[in-house]
């Protein structure tokens, strides 16, 4: 496939900019920046409307324009994550240093992942119905037969590597697992740092906030890691394609491969997207009114909303009951989610990320240790895949990578760099299996140790 470069970018006879002409582009660009940068009738940004559409169009704009330009820097189109991750960090930068005003980045946190709107809770449900119910159910009970175990083996690596390199910088074997491991592996931050913080105060009697606030930085910075390592990971399926599955996690060496269904393959139209979108927002009321009665029983461990979704999308996978023209719809609209709205999800990600808090954790050791867990996770991982059949490449992007960042933020992002969104179901139960798996874990090393 031919490089894209910037002369085609800025010619008035292309439509490169998703679709738009350069000149249609500019008109809505100038739209855009009235509407967010000028004040009117004494407010900030007062021509703006925080409804969907509105933040839609800006986020749209502005992934577009650093989405385009990151694709066509060389040397970070090919190593850092092209367009993907260049709209991340922008945004990150103008959201930290406030260059753009308060009262739209407030609507973006409520466009991304706040109610009523909370986008984030759209697009996953989107990809993961329409990437499990379209998986062969024969890979997909191998799949998951052999994950849970190819995750474990990550935190093995994890483990490892950090500890090796914190005896370098001094640091104690169980200083290296409660106060870098931990975090790093355990599922975000939501679901992960923030109940490790509770149960550290509980064993220790300390302030939880004491534990936390270095678990948010150290943490940060492996999610920084992670995405760099998932643009590098995709760089290095290119290079040695034997180690990529192109987005596929099982890996099938019998003289006859797996096939997908029928289903996905039908011709599908917008009356079978409407009736996958549909059936989307039907699972996910199911999966959530689960997650809610499931809280209610005061059970030891939380089963999250989204996981619940995945468990139920592999049972109608794997009952054969969802009939072929709506599992095509489904991944019809989980190709548009995961095509078409990628940056603008990026964006949205990248405004509610605090760039300080990755600059004032970066000393020279935290970033070794942190480096040496993620990529300690991702080789054992990567050494091991091919045994449990499944491609090095998507193992270690899923159980290993997706398992080292900030939850479901960041899955979008690594999944972004490493041009693998397809994988967000395996992602998924990284965050949220291998995150409740980790918080046993992490209950069992403080309630001894700490």
């Amino acid at each position: 496939m031919a490089k894209k470069n910037f002369k085609e970018l800025f010619d008035p006879k292309e439509t490169k900019w998703s679709g738009l002409s350069i000149q249609m582009f500019a008109v809505i660009l100038a739209v855009v920046a009235i509407v967010v940068y000028v004040p009117f009738g004494g407010k900030e940004a007062g021509f703006m409307i925080s409804n969907f559409l509105t933040l839609f169009t800006i986020l749209a704009v502005f992934g577009i324009l650093f989405g385009e330009i990151g694709d066509r820097i060389p040397l970070w189109n090919d190593y850092i994550g092209g367009g993907t991750v260049l709209v991340f960090f922008a945004s990150a930068v103008m959201g930290t240093y406030n260059l753009v005003p308060a009262k739209v980045l407030k609507s973006i946190d409520v466009f991304y992942g706040s109610q009523p709107v909370n986008f984030l809770e759209l697009f996953i449900p989107a990809l993961i119905v329409g990437s499990v119910l379209t998986v062969d159910r024969k890979t997909l009970i191998q799949s998951i037969a052999g994950y849970i175990p190819l995750i474990l083996i990550g935190v093995l690596g994890a483990t490892i590597g950090g500890v090796s390199i914190g005896f370098l910088f001094g640091k104690a074997p169980l200083d290296v697992i409660m106060n870098y491991v931990l975090p790093i592996m355990g599922g975000g931050t939501g679901a992960g740092a923030i109940p490790m913080s509770e149960m550290w105060a509980q064993k220790t009697g300390g302030n939880p906030k004491d534990w936390f606030a270095f678990a948010i930085s150290i943490l940060t910075i492996a999610n920084v890691i992670a995405i760099f390592t998932g643009a590098l990971l995709k760089e290095i399926g290119k290079k040695y394609p034997t180690l990529t599955g192109n987005g596929k996690l099982i890996l099938d060496d019998s003289k006859e491969a797996v096939k997908e269904e029928e289903g996905p393959q039908l011709k599908v139209g917008q009356k079978e997207f409407a009736s996958a979108l549909i059936f989307t927002g039907f699972m996910f009321m199911l999966a959530n009114m689960s997650a809610k009665i499931w809280s209610s029983l005061d059970l030891p461990f939380e089963m999250h909303r989204l996981a619940f979704l995945v468990v139920y999308s592999i049972i109608l996978n794997m009952l054969g009951v969802v009939p072929a023209s709506l599992k095509a719809g489904a991944k019809n609209v989980q190709t548009f989610f995961s095509k078409y709205t990628i940056w603008i999800l990026m964006g949205a990600v990248g405004f509610g990320t605090d760039v300080q808090e990755i600059i004032n954790s970066l000393s020279f050791g935290n970033l070794m240790i942190a480096l040496a867990v993620v990529l300690g996770a991702t080789s054992f991982i990567m050494l091991a895949s091919k045994k449990m059949k499944f491609y090095p490449v998507e193992a270690a992007i899923t159980a290993g990578l997706c398992m080292a960042n900030r939850g479901g933020s960041g899955d979008i992002a690594v999944l972004g760099a490493a041009d693998r969104m397809e994988l967000i179901s395996f992602a998924q139960i990284s965050s949220r299996v291998g995150g409740a798996m980790m918080l046993i874990i992490g209950s069992m090393i403080f309630g001894f140790f700490a």
